[in-house]
């Protein structure tokens, strides 16, 4: 599989990674549902033996957990993936969510993540959010400033090797940039989540930093596996019972998309996820599209999709569903 350098680094990753954040399982906030740890170390070895190499997941994935089974997955393995995770957001012993980027905090989440994964160093170390649920920055303890100090700190210690920043906007990539080179931006990307286009990718395009997108599938609702029974039978402590995309009026739009990525599936041997992947991946900024696996079936797939090359009809095509407005 070609490999790609993420920013000015050293690492060479696959245009597709593992996304571990189901694999937190259930009873959290953002929670999937209940996830079978034997099913998810299965889905991390089959994207592994499918030529993956790197994986991102978040110390927030179900409270540790997710770090924790990411680090029974690759226990043993004598040449181990890339793994990236996140910091920033910290909980407390009933399970209550808060955003906190002071330097203590900072190194406290690093080492408990190194201690979950079993890992001398993260190769990708994240600030996952520079603000929480909408507030302002002002609300958190400490700073972007602050935070990227940290993590400048743990890589000259060698606890890290690469500084990254997830869900950033143009300004406070500035203000971290202004402190320390960072390596890669995460945001969201996908077909029906495109703000990012505008001004936050063509940023990260001048200043020579990766950038590896999450929910290219748009958490599920592009794979072309979900249908209006599913959605309403999702159990209720799947986050995505909320979200939008899975409601009424964008729920019509979307179904009615993922319809012509079937179609043009169709021309490319693929599924409609794999052609949404795909279409994140012809974006010249993005490095890399990370991917929920919760089985060794869906993680067989997600390499293909790295290997479709979209023409100019298929692009076409997808545009003008695109234009139509939600019913």
């Amino acid at each position: 599989m070609t490999l790609r350098t993420l920013g000015q680094s050293d690492l060479r990753i696959t245009p597709t990674g593992v996304g571990a954040w189901a694999i937190g399982g259930g009873k959290w906030e953002f929670a999937w549902g209940h996830q079978d740890d034997r099913q998810s170390i299965a889905a991390i070895h089959a994207a592994l033996d499918g030529g993956i190499n790197w994986i991102d997941t978040a110390a927030v994935y179900g409270l540790g957990h997710s770090e924790t089974i990411v680090g029974r997955a690759l226990k043993g393995l004598g040449n181990r993936p890339h793994v990236f995770t996140k910091c920033s957001l910290v909980w407390d012993e009933s399970g209550n969510i808060s955003h906190n980027l002071q330097a203590a905090s900072i190194r406290r989440e690093a080492e408990s993540s190194l201690r979950r994964i079993g890992i001398d160093a993260i190769d990708l170390y994240q600030i996952h959010w520079p603000a929480w649920k909408g507030n302002p920055e002002a609300a958190s303890p400490g700073s972007i400033e602050e935070a990227v100090t940290a993590l400048a700190k743990l890589r000259a210690e060698g606890k890290i090797r690469h500084i990254g920043v997830s869900n950033f906007n143009a300004a406070q990539m500035q203000r971290a940039i202004d402190v320390a080179p960072v390596t890669s931006l995460q945001p969201q990307y996908s077909l029906i989540a495109t703000d990012v286009a505008s001004s936050i990718l063509p940023f990260a395009l001048e200043h020579r930093m990766g950038v590896i997108v999450y929910s290219p599938m748009a958490s599920g609702m592009l794979s072309g596996a979900m249908t209006r029974e599913r959605i309403a039978a999702l159990p209720e402590d799947d986050w995505r019972k909320g979200s939008a995309n899975f409601q009424e009026p964008l729920l019509s739009r979307n179904l009615r998309l993922v319809e012509r990525l079937r179609a043009i599936g169709r021309r490319h041997n693929a599924t409609p996820g794999e052609i949404a992947i795909a279409w994140t991946l012809r974006n010249p900024t993005v490095t890399g599209a990370i991917v929920g696996v919760r089985n060794a079936e869906q993680a067989s797939s997600i390499a293909g999709a790295a290997g479709i090359q979209l023409g100019p009809d298929d692009v076409l095509d997808i545009e003008l569903e695109l234009t139509r407005k939600a019913a």
